[in-house]
């Protein structure tokens, strides 16, 4: 893809910090990922007059609230500092390009950094929903997680068919965004508001695209809790605790949470790939964001 490198280059310079960032998640979305099954567990041993269950229960909240607390303070410092770095570059680096799309880009690269801060971050949670949801299911009933995997299927086509239009979309909207500068110099109302018409076209045409999605996405998700509630009282019966019950359906907003995801992470990938097609820095420069040398002050 053109422009990865810039990706693998910002990864290399600030890995540590980015390691840390990733890693503090993925120990806070196992805290929340571990919470509906003690929560479950918390209920039944309720029931039964023991408090053990609850005990787990606010060991996990804590070990979320904690990591999850430091990650966010962490957070902000990491990401405006790679920012900095990158807008900086991509602003001093040709000083006879086009100013309106040299402002284009410095929008878009807030993007970019957007896509490291957020959307990484959702894909970490999206692994931990759908794989940690099945996993944990497979405790409770093996039907449901048979089921769970079955929808992935259609998810997949469907996600398949959105990615590709929202390419198209994408393309089209930051065409039209990288113009804006120049639009609004010549002061002409009739283009200016042609320019803004244009950009509210394509972000109407998004905007249906996601909701289109969004309601068959929907749908399978009453398709998924319906059918597992099903099986679930049909297998286990009077049998089943109020935990279980619990447990079960939390887990299952869990995987379909996930699954709700796919299509999102496919419309950031979509819009990346053509940030990066505009923002792609010069080749001679892709030793990367190394600070200028500082002058020593002469005494």
């Amino acid at each position: 893809m053109p422009g990865a490198w810039i990706i693998k280059t910002i990864l290399q310079k600030h890995k540590y910090k980015l390691l840390l960032t990733y890693s503090l998640f993925a120990i806070e979305m196992l805290g929340l990922l571990l919470r509906p099954y003690f929560l479950g567990e918390a209920v039944n041993g309720l029931i039964k007059g023991s408090y053990q269950g609850l005990f787990y229960l606010v060991g996990a909240h804590l070990l979320w609230v904690v990591t999850g607390t430091i990650r966010h303070l962490y957070d902000s410092r990491t990401y405006s500092e790679i920012y900095t770095s990158l807008v900086t570059r991509l602003m001093s680096r040709n000083k006879t390009k086009d100013v309106s799309k040299l402002s284009a880009h410095s929008t878009l690269s807030r993007e970019f950094i957007d896509f490291l801060e957020f959307d990484l971050n959702y894909v970490i949670e999206a692994i931990y929903n759908i794989g940690g949801s099945l996993i944990l299911l497979c405790f409770y009933d093996a039907q449901v997680v048979l089921l769970c995997l079955s929808m992935m299927i259609p998810v997949t086509v469907a996600s398949y068919f959105y990615g590709k239009r929202m390419r198209v979309l994408n393309k089209n909207k930051n065409d039209e965004l990288e113009q804006q500068v120049n639009v609004l110099a010549t002061k002409n109302t009739i283009r200016i508001n042609h320019h803004y018409n244009e950009l509210r076209k394509w972000q109407i045409k998004i905007s249906n695209q996601e909701a289109w999605n969004f309601g068959v996405m929907e749908l399978m998700v009453m398709v998924i809790i319906s059918f597992s509630l099903i099986i679930s009282s049909k297998t286990n019966g009077a049998a089943m605790q109020a935990g279980d019950l619990i447990g079960i359906y939390t887990y299952i907003l869990k995987f379909v949470s996930g699954l709700d995801t796919v299509p999102y992470m496919i419309q950031r990938l979509a819009g990346l790939k053509d940030i990066l097609h505009r923002v792609e820095l010069e080749t001679d420069d892709e030793k990367e964001f190394e600070p200028e040398p500082v002058m020593s002050e002469v005494a």
